[in-house]
């Protein structure tokens, strides 16, 4: 199959996908033949792979078929998403008026970390992230921190990799120094990106765990090598700390249990 057949392939499966979203009773092979301009026999085809995969199933009681749970699963992520980011705003708003830094909130994402959250300076010194921006786990405060605290099968991926991409000579390039690296930011409590992506650039991280103890998010503060001498990491860690800390407090009826 060709790279076009392909890419066609995938748009009429999403075009399935949200005619399915936008019907309440749901619509059968034909229906959503004639609605998409698809070949009735590649709507079929489409279709029962959707449903093998559980992303679309089958009404019992007509041909109708209806997004399955694992669509809304795929919903339900990026909306845990969203509102993390939206409860965490307000405090990183305070942290980056406090420090005068950049801060910034990332979660992982595949192999790699994705910024969901960002609170810029008002000064003139901009640093060049995005809310949506994606970044190499190695190299990153804040990737470092996902490599430390979350799920474990992504680090055990990536110390599987021989090397990894120097963005700057201060890049961790082998799975040893990452490995070492890892320990050292779960001894500490946070990570530091010392002019690793980018020269004249230090970030500070820490963790953002949830009243239950899972980790959530790594939060973190950027600027240049002048507004974050080594000798202010430690104070920038515990102040990112206290700000990871009252991102999600354990509720009123929870304490003291």
């Amino acid at each position: 199959m060709s790279a076009v057949q392909n890419a066609n392939s995938v748009e009429r499966a999403l075009g399935i996908l949200e005619c399915l979203d936008s019907s309440q009773r749901g619509l059968n092979i034909s229906e959503l033949s004639r609605k998409l301009h698809i070949p009735k026999s590649s709507t079929h085809v489409i279709v029962l792979t959707l449903e093998r995969m559980g992303y679309v199933q089958k009404r019992e009681d007509s041909l109708n078929y209806t997004l399955g749970l694992k669509a809304y699963g795929l919903g339900q992520g990026m909306m845990k998403n969203l509102s993390m980011s939206e409860t965490a705003l307000p405090h990183m708003r305070v942290l980056t008026d406090q420090v005068q830094l950049a801060s910034h909130l990332a979660v992982p994402d595949g192999d790699q970390g994705v910024y969901v959250q960002k609170v810029d300076t008002p000064g003139l010194i901009k640093i060049d992230t995005y809310v949506g921006r994606r970044m190499d786990l190695h190299c990153t405060g804040v990737g470092k921190i996902i490599l430390a605290y979350g799920p474990p099968e992504i680090l055990e991926r990536l110390s599987g990799k021989q090397v990894y991409i120097r963005h700057t000579p201060n890049t961790i390039t082998t799975p040893q120094l990452l490995r070492r690296e890892v320990a050292k930011v779960r001894k500490a409590g946070y990570a530091v990106d010392d002019e690793e992506e980018e020269l004249a650039v230090r970030c500070v991280a820490v963790p953002v765990f949830r009243p239950d103890g899972r980790f959530v998010a790594a939060l973190s503060v950027t600027g240049t090598t002048g507004q974050i001498p080594l000798s202010r990491i430690e104070p920038l860690a515990q102040q990112l700390r206290q700000t990871a800390g009252t991102m999600f407090p354990i509720p009123a009826s929870a304490q003291g249990q």
